[in-house]
């Protein structure tokens, strides 16, 4: 057996006691990546101005919270490691600066949003090189410099839009074979469209509207079979439109208006069955518009105004075509053969197709003519004039009603009364802490006995005061109209359930008192007055399209809530402006919810059983008294309808019209005539992106129609909207 001299195994041992040490010191040298991820947060913080109200003054270094906690953070439970950043939502705040290639550290990094967060500069090209990276959302920035040449493969979503970002789209996007939704529209991005878009099979929403594309739509696009939205427009396309769009059997949503695009409609357009929105306007169109366009049946906005279109569409007026909900043809031009020849032919003698049957639909709430006036032949009553004559009957009943309980009240009064509530007693629900004491006594005092200076509402169910509790403690305290109730206990019952009720975009019900001489409601107090408030003063204040849609969702969002979470489920019954509260930063509450079943045989504004305000109640109610979810769904279409124009739910300017025209006749009489930019108030046509402002039409009179079963459910209506989402998000 060989042995090895002594010295040779003493070298070797020494050898590799030095190697370890050397690598126990590497290993202590290097940080934990938990450690890597925490520093890479704090130089992305520094490369970010901060100030008063700074999102992120919770990053810092000497803070004791870990930062998995900080705010907009997201890690793993198990490793730890940071897999999502975003921008910390605080409303009215925004970050600025520039982003830091720092982030290019956070290795485990799938979601990287700051949308609308103030952010300039260029894109660090070290966040294209984030391996696992799947959602990259930095829209609605001031964001300038090209695309990268390579993207992380397995990104999901792209989201670039509203930047000032120039160059070509990159090839390169062909190779995310996962990639499911790819924003880059309101950039200056030039060159054609890749055609190595067309790889990917997995894409459903497709835009890149608002920049300078040259050149002709692919035809590499049509493999695209899941694509759901196109949006192409306002761009310098060229050429004819593509043939076999039929191939895309998802797409709901089409725009290519905007373009250069020449030549005949293709025919096999009118396949599409999905297709719910079509705009080819502004282009150079020619040729006659195939009858299959004009008869799809779930189109609800169909837009080709602004092109060369000619010829006759006498099959587009078949009464036997299946009725839709909202179609706008929008100022068709069509001419006839003569017109060719006569080059002098006046604009006057041009007119707008609309089909017969379109007409019929959308012309059925007047009582006359298809153009919505008075006609003094034949017709008869149209259901909203059976609807205000029900109302009115309801009315002259609920009057009758008022005195006979009016003077049984009074004769009442004599007896004494059998109710055993401890007349000075205030519920509190619990875990609320207001920090000061909600007593009776402090109440009255703070509302100064009710006095009518501190009125700061008054609804169908009585005044709202303000009431300071304490110094900067603000409550809104519900002074409940006196009724005969439907027994003690069941009343308190309803009143502590919807205590519980606690929604973001619903005022918080505090507490209660409730004698035989005093009721009243406690809310959180909300300093920027009512929606009513809002659209009175708001020409006063330059018109934002950001704000109008977030006030919409908010509401949307806590009628959600009601009818689907909320158990039970609760039925509003009188949504309107004057019930949907702001705070200081316009983000909405709805007030007064399930008051209605509440107080369901206590006498309420001009009604019996029928719980609301006209002009938004919806029409079903009103003549039946059946009340349902879709009857909040109407009145929440007539708040949209109020908050994108200048008209009121029964504006004056509607009485040459007659009785039961209101603002939902005027929304289908200006779409009808093609005329929907004079819905909308003054500017915001010109500010806000208009594909979105005519979906946000058409939701709200899909929301009114007189079809109970036609109408959306709130859930799918806050849907809708987050689609429309504005990208200063």
């Amino acid at each position: 057996m060989a042995f090895r001299p002594r010295s040779t195994v003493c070298s070797a041992t020494t050898v590799l006691f030095f190697l370890a040490l050397h690598l126990l010191a590497a290993s202590c040298a290097s940080s934990p990546p938990q450690e890597q991820d925490r520093s890479a947060l704090l130089e992305l913080k520094n490369g970010l101005c901060s100030g008063s109200g700074d999102p992120l003054r919770q990053w810092a270094q000497e803070s004791v919270v870990h930062h998995c906690s900080w705010p907009g953070v997201t890690c793993d439970a198990r490793s730890r490691r940071v897999v999502a950043l975003s921008a910390p939502s605080r409303p009215g705040r925004r970050l600025a600066g520039e982003l830091s290639p720092a982030v290019a550290r956070l290795t485990e990094l799938k979601a990287l949003s700051f949308p609308g967060a103030g952010l300039r500069g260029e894109i660090p090209q070290e966040v294209f090189r984030l391996r696992h990276l799947e959602v990259l959302n930095l829209a609605g920035n001031s964001l300038h410099g090209r695309l990268p040449a390579t993207f992380p493969e397995g990104l999901k979503s792209l989201d670039l839009s509203g930047n000032r970002l120039s160059g070509r789209i990159p090839p390169a996007l062909g190779s995310c074979g996962a990639l499911r939704r790819l924003r880059l529209s309101s950039n200056s991005l030039d060159g054609s469209i890749p055609l190595q878009i067309g790889r990917l099979e997995k894409l459903r929403v497709l835009e890149m509207s608002g920049n300078r594309l040259t050149g002709g739509v692919p035809p590499e696009l049509l493999h695209c079979r899941a694509l759901v939205k196109m949006d192409l427009s306002k761009n310098l396309l060229s050429g004819q439109l593509p043939s076999g769009l039929k191939k895309l059997k998802n797409l709901k949503f089409l725009s290519l208006s905007g373009n250069n695009f020449t030549g005949e409609i293709p025919s096999d357009l009118g396949q599409l069955r999905s297709l719910k929105f079509l705009n080819l306007s502004s282009n150079s169109l020619s040729g006659a518009v195939p009858f299959d366009i004009v008869g799809m049946q779930n189109r609800t906005v169909l837009l080709l105004d602004n092109n060369k279109l000619s010829g006759e569409i006498t099959d587009a007026a078949n009464p036997e075509m299946p009725p839709v909900s909202v179609v706008n043809i929008s100022s068709v031009t069509v001419t006839d053969a003569s017109s060719s020849v006569n080059p002098s032919r006046q604009p006057s003698e041009l007119f707008t197709v609309i089909p017969t049957s379109t007409m019929r639909v959308l012309g059925e709430t007047s009582s006359g003519t298809p153009d919505g006036s008075n006609s003094s032949s034949g017709g008869g009553l149209g259901t909203k004039e059976i609807a205000a004559i029900a109302s009115a009957s309801a009315i002259v009943v609920v009057l009758i009603v008022g005195l006979i309980l009016c003077i049984c009240t009074r004769k009442g009064a004599l007896k004494p009364s059998r109710r055993s509530f401890r007349r000075r007693e205030v519920k509190v629900f619990d875990n609320v802490d207001i920090g000061a004491p909600l007593t009776y006594e402090t109440v009255v005092r703070a509302t100064g006995n009710f006095n009518a200076s501190n009125c700061i509402g008054n609804g169908g169910f009585g005044p709202t005061y303000r009431a300071e509790i304490a110094p900067g403690v603000l409550v809104a305290i519900k002074r409940l109209a006196i009724g005969k109730q439907h027994g003690d206990k069941e009343f308190q019952a309803e009143i502590k359930t919807l205590g519980q009720c606690r929604h973001p975009n619903l005022v918080t019900l505090l507490g209660y008192h409730i004698s035989d001489s005093e009721m009243f409601l406690i809310y959180n107090y909300l300093p920027g007055g009512n929606l009513e408030k809002f659209i009175k003063e708001r020409t006063k204040r330059p018109v934002s399209w950001r704000r109008l849609h977030k006030i919409a969702l908010d509401v949307a969002r806590a009628l959600a809530y009601m009818h689907e979470e909320c158990v039970p489920r609760i039925l509003h019954r009188d949504v309107k402006p004057n019930n949907i509260l702001l705070d200081n930063e316009c983000n909405a509450y709805l007030s007064d919810f399930g008051l209605a079943r509440l107080l369901r045989n206590s006498e309420t504004h001009a009604t019996t059983d029928v719980a609301g305000t006209f002009g938004y109640v919806a029409p079903e109610y009103a003549m039946t008294c059946r009340v349902s979810d879709k009857a909040d769904v109407y009145s929440y279409g007539v708040v949209l309808l109020e908050l994108i124009s200048d008209k009121k739910a029964l504006d004056p300017s509607f009485s040459p019209y007659g009785n039961g025209f209101n603002i939902v006749s005027w929304a289908l009489k200006l779409v009808q005539r093609g005329r929907i930019r004079e819905f909308f108030i003054e500017g915001l046509w010109d500010k806000a992106p208009h594909d979105d402002l005519i979906e946000f039409l058409n939701l709200a009179i899909q929301c009114t129609q007189e079809s109970v079963a036609s109408r959306p459910t709130m859930k799918h209506v806050v849907r809708r909207l987050k689609d429309l989402r504005p990208p200063a998000y």
